[in-house]
């Protein structure tokens, strides 16, 4: 099969207001609320960047400026690393703003993730992009986006990350109707659902936040009304481009995903993957591990006492 227009942007919304994380997020974005010691905005551009999209364009809002100025360079934190010869933590503070050229343009009102999307279209033109949700974390180790870029570029139209989740958790995401192909990771979509009651799901397959979208998604969510919850959706266009034909940039594919993905969406999926990443840094698991492990051990014994 001829290959397609390669994928080199990304577009990373974060324009959302954070409301399940206040009063932290009253004047800090919940992009930038660390995991251990990095906000979880960067290991979402490490992630692009990994995939070979170092063209980044974040959709951002009012109160963002700290996302800016987080991946800018800090001169005079600099100066001051380098005089006290600190080149550990100078590395560090450098390493977000070398990573990537970083693009900003403002959603002015939150009128949903489809809207947002929007917002990259002079940015990005007539190109296939990729589109990296905050909330979504995956593991370095698994390489989801590579993947979904490989997917586009031998088949074309749009890709969606999918993940198989128990039927009690559909009805948080966008759910897709699959069929087969000739690859056992690659199914195509031939319906989606936003956050469907169990009963009505057409599968238990859910769309992460992770997306590769043919430029004729612009066109379409220019024309999507606003659905649920009164914002225009990017799984509507989604679901309007399955319909298309492949030569009018329609046909969407599914990339079904096994590997370690991390929730930062809601207080304790986020504090879930601190522990787990804490867990795992070679110079913090050696003591925060046995720590961990005495903490739970004296919480089961408190509560033993409590319930005899």
């Amino acid at each position: 099969m001829a290959d397609f227009v390669p994928v080199q942007k990304a577009v990373v919304p974060a324009a959302g207001l954070g409301t399940r994380f206040l009063p932290a997020t009253k004047a800090t974005p919940k992009e930038m609320l660390p995991v251990v010691d990095k906000p979880a905005i960067q290991y979402v551009v490490e992630e692009a960047v990994d995939a070979g999209l170092t063209d980044v364009l974040m959709i951002t809002g009012r109160s963002k400026r700290s996302i800016e100025d987080h991946f800018d360079r800090a001169y005079e934190l600099e100066e001051a690393l380098r005089a006290k010869g600190d080149e550990e933590r100078l590395a560090a503070v450098r390493e977000s703003s070398d990573l990537a050229t970083m693009h900003y343009v403002r959603q002015g009102e939150p009128r949903g993730l489809g809207h947002a999307v929007l917002c990259a279209r002079q940015h990005v033109g007539d190109e296939p992009f990729a589109v990296l949700l905050g909330d979504d974390m995956i593991d370095s180790r698994d390489r989801l986006l590579s993947r979904m870029i490989e997917v586009r570029r031998q088949r074309g139209g749009s890709v969606v990350a999918l993940m198989e989740v128990p039927p009690d958790q559909v009805s948080a995401y966008g759910c897709a109707a699959i069929e087969g192909t000739d690859e056992d990771d690659v199914v195509r979509i031939t319906d989606l659902v936003e956050k469907p009651a169990a009963d009505e799901a057409p599968s238990n397959w859910i769309i992460i936040g992770r997306y590769v979208c043919d430029p004729a998604v612009f066109d379409v969510l220019e024309k999507t009304p606003p659905g649920r919850g009164g914002e225009i959706q990017l799984t509507d266009a989604l679901r309007t481009l399955a319909e298309m034909p492949l030569e009018q940039g329609g046909t969407v594919y599914g990339v079904k995903f096994r590997g370690r993905r991390y929730d930062t969406g809601n207080k304790l999926e986020y504090l879930r993957t601190v522990v787990q990443f804490a867990s795992e840094r070679p110079d913090l698991a050696p003591e925060f591990i046995p720590w961990l492990r005495e903490f739970v051990k004296r919480h089961d014994a408190a509560d033993g006492v409590e319930g005899s």
